[in-house]
């Protein structure tokens, strides 16, 4: 596989929590009980991004995964699900391209291959933007970008709420990993502590044995909202990004040769963080602000 995706998440587990959610909450009353939600500004208020003339596209197959949830899934009526699913309907009623639209999913190794053999015109599965992919392929504007977030004990709180709290405190981290790197440049005058892998990092936080961990925004507000970490601990303060540490952000890949689609999605996707539909698809999909308390 020649390219990454952004912040797996686990499977099991993960998708019992999007379930209850579709089951229990209107995506209208969720955006109700959330509107203060705000997604961080990708686009500058003052862009225009032209509409190009799509008068010639047959068809627009964007391609997907079914196993990177709350991004793409399979849901309780075996349908393809997700932010990325979402979305993608979004981008084509704006373009007025409905009827034209298709979403299919293959596994993740396969998307490379598919779009090059012209299989499918986008990519929306979490593709991790890299120089070496951005000499292969164009990439829309990215539409998110996930955050760094702290993650500390209920029981066992600092005396503050900014991360000026846990100077000198024994703060976890995934041994290796961009995260890693961006707390030691970020937070200096904490004392970064490594775990082998994330099972690991988050049983320490549980045992109390740091004062705080640190990593994966959306990986620690779904543990933290979830049944595996029992109500034990909270997000706090944040959110922290970095193009440096933690890449573009999500985005949509095409074929070199589709400027014009690569431009018409740009379009839509502004016009989308413009009219508040991109939030209300992310309120749908996410049980807790990545961006804020």
């Amino acid at each position: 596989m020649r390219h990454s995706r952004i912040a797996p998440l686990k499977f099991r587990g993960l998708l019992a929590l999007l379930l209850l959610m579709a089951g229990a909450t209107a995506p209208a009353a969720v955006a109700q009980d959330r509107k203060a939600v705000d997604l961080p500004i990708l686009f500058d208020t003052r862009e225009r991004i032209a509409k190009p003339d799509l008068a010639g596209i047959v068809r627009l197959r964007f391609l997907t995964t079914v196993d990177f949830p709350p991004f793409n899934f399979i849901d309780q009526t075996g349908k393809l699900a997700g932010f990325h699913v979402d979305l993608v309907r979004e981008i084509c009623r704006e373009l007025a391209l409905t009827e034209k639209c298709q979403i299919q999913a293959v596994t993740f190794p396969e998307l490379e291959k598919a779009l090059t053999d012209g299989n499918g015109e986008a990519v929306a599965a979490g593709v991790a933007v890299t120089t070496e992919l951005r000499q292969r392929f164009a990439f829309s504007r990215p539409f998110m970008r996930l955050p760094a977030r702290f993650a500390v004990a209920k029981k066992a709180a600092p005396a503050g709420e900014t991360a000026a709290a846990l100077d000198g405190k024994t703060v976890g981290v995934v041994a290796a990993s961009a995260h890693e790197a961006m707390l030691k440049a970020f937070f200096p005058r904490v004392r970064a502590e490594a775990f082998a892998d994330r099972a690991a990092l988050l049983a320490a936080l549980k045992d109390g044995k740091v004062a705080a961990i640190f990593g994966d925004g959306m990986q620690l507000a779904f543990w933290t909202s979830g049944s595996e970490s029992a109500g034990c601990c909270r997000l706090f303060d944040g959110p922290y990004l970095s193009e440096r540490f933690l890449g573009e952000g999500m985005t949509i890949m095409l074929r070199k040769e589709d400027a014009v689609l690569a431009g018409a999605i740009d379009h839509a996707l502004l016009a989308l963080s413009r009219n508040g539909r991109l939030q209300e698809i992310y309120l749908r999909y996410f049980p807790v602000n990545l961006y804020g308390g």
